[in-house]
């Protein structure tokens, strides 16, 4: 894993910046935009996974588009667990605040609730963290939902090399941070077109962890 070369690559490209002034700017349509966007940067993935020469994609409005659809829609299965553990506290939280019964008694239950689902939630939100990239750059390498959702295959990539997948969360932690920080100093302005070099970054490291774990599988 080449962890500086994730943040660099994109200058890399001669018309880097006319590549993410458009396609940030394209980002700014809601809804659509952020889709679109998602989609943009897990074509960096892909091309990184398929050793493209030409990693940082211009403009391809459907094509990304559907990229961000299906792994929006793979996300979204892969929160199903969050919403299992969550629901159940919200209701354990009304019902005790309903039932009349002595408060430090229903603080107890809240608090042993809250402790219990929130380390659940912690857990899988870190084990999603590491999972969830490689699922969504099997969906763009192979262009279907269905190649995202082959959980026996996508567990293999992590397995196959963890520390590739340990070495992206982390990436895309610090890209996000570095991104909040640069925008925020221009004035939020700089929010727009950081979004994009986020994307692109975090595709970037998606991609190399794919041809890590492929290549050790």
């Amino acid at each position: 894993m080449n962890f500086g070369k994730a943040f660099t690559f994109v200058f890399d490209d001669p018309e880097w910046l006319k590549k993410v002034a458009i396609n940030a700017l394209i980002g700014l349509i809601p809804i659509i935009g952020a889709l679109y966007l998602l989609g943009w940067g897990l074509e960096v993935a892909r091309r990184i996974a398929i050793q493209s020469p030409i990693p940082l994609p211009d403009v391809d409005f459907g094509t990304f588009l559907g990229h961000g659809l299906k792994a929006f829609v793979v996300g979204l299965v892969y929160t199903l667990p969050i919403w299992i553990v969550t629901i159940p506290m919200v209701v354990i939280a009304l019902v005790v605040e309903g039932a009349g019964m002595d408060r430090e008694v229903a603080n107890v239950l809240l608090m042993i609730t809250n402790l219990c689902g929130g380390l659940l939630l912690l857990l899988y939100g870190l084990l999603m963290g590491l999972v969830l990239p490689a699922a969504l750059t099997r969906t763009v390498v192979y262009g279907s939902i269905k190649s995202g959702l082959q959980f026996g295959s996508v567990l293999g990539l992590v397995r196959a090399a963890p520390g590739a997948y340990i070495v992206t969360l982390l990436g895309t932690f610090v890209a996000g941070l570095l991104a909040a920080f640069v925008g925020t100093l221009a004035c939020g302005i700089g929010l727009i077109f950081t979004a994009a070099y986020q994307q692109a970054v975090m595709g970037h490291f998606y991609g190399q962890a794919y041809l890590r774990a492929s290549a050790g599988r």
